[in-house]
């Protein structure tokens, strides 16, 4: 496997012998100083060109970086569809057969004003002082905010109302539905929760990760394994069990998270959403009506 200076090197010298490229960028968990330091983290960059068209018209010239062992062309595919805010950018996703990887974006010139502000920036190359003195990288930008009332109204409303979709898929034996809901609609919103949980711990000095990946290190160590809890595989005992495990904790976050920011906690709607998930788990298959 390349080591991480011979694929900075190659980065740097492949655009500083093209006349097309002007600026480097990287960002992303490399240039992070809290992330965990592995060779699993990919390459995040972006090469400020002149123009992009070339660059288009020769699919090949990416060899140059290694053999590829998968590419995606994110921004020549209709599912999932191009990210618009990305529509100025072409991006090639490269996995190479060392176990390297590189996500490099083509961004013209002319479109950097378009460029998002991202704390997580390193200038690798500026040929002719186009960038910004960037401040060191650093995660601040990623760290959770408190909640506005409506964040938080949102969240909660939302995933006290997607439950009762879970228990309709557990009951009617459909679990491929109920998992599909349960871990996406609802762990999203559960997620959201636990970011700003650990906001408010730790006085939002603290990135929890892309999807949470950091949560272990800043969750009690009882939510954490009720965070576990609620993951389940396909059995339906399993699956009941860790939807109300989900909402069990839920519960003993966004409590504590209202009262601490003066917000108002929904008691209402949890009270009368998870006496509907008891009376539905315990209705027989002959059921012939809800209540």
């Amino acid at each position: 496997m390349r080591s991480e200076q011979e694929m900075l090197d190659l980065i740097i010298t492949t655009a500083r012998n093209d006349e097309r490229v002007r600026a480097v960028i990287m960002n992303g968990s490399r240039v992070n100083p809290n992330a965990p330091k592995d060779f699993f983290q990919d390459y995040d960059v972006i090469y400020v060109v002149t123009e992009k068209d070339s660059f288009l018209a020769n699919p090949g010239w990416i060899k140059m970086f290694g053999e590829l062992m998968v590419l995606q062309l994110p921004d020549e595919m209709s599912d999932p569809p191009p990210d618009p805010k990305d529509k100025d950018s072409y991006c090639y996703l490269m996995q190479f057969m060392d176990g390297n990887r590189i996500d490099l974006s083509l961004l013209p010139v002319g479109k950097l004003d378009k460029l998002e502000e991202d704390s997580l920036t390193l200038t690798l190359l500026d040929k002719d002082g186009l960038l910004p003195i960037y401040p060191p990288p650093s995660d601040s930008g990623y760290i959770p905010r408190p909640p506005t009332a409506k964040q938080y109204f949102d969240c909660t409303n939302e995933f006290w109302w997607v439950n009762p979709y879970v228990a309709k898929g557990l009951w009617r034996w459909e679990i491929v539905y109920a998992k599909h809901i349960l871990d996406l609609y609802m762990r999203e919103q559960l997620i959201k929760m636990l970011y700003w949980y650990v906001g408010m711990q730790t006085g939002n000095k603290v990135f929890p990760g892309k999807m949470g990946k950091y949560l272990e290190k800043y969750l009690e160590p009882e939510l954490w394994q009720l965070l576990l809890q609620t993951y389940s595989d396909g059995d339906y005992g399993h699956t009941w069990d860790a939807l109300l495990a989900m909402g069990e904790l839920f519960r003993r976050i966004a409590i504590p998270l209202a009262e601490h920011f003066g917000l108002t906690y929904p008691f209402g709607d949890d009270e009368r959403v998870s006496a509907h998930l008891l009376h539905v788990r315990s209705l027989p298959r002959n059921a012939r009506e809800m209540y």
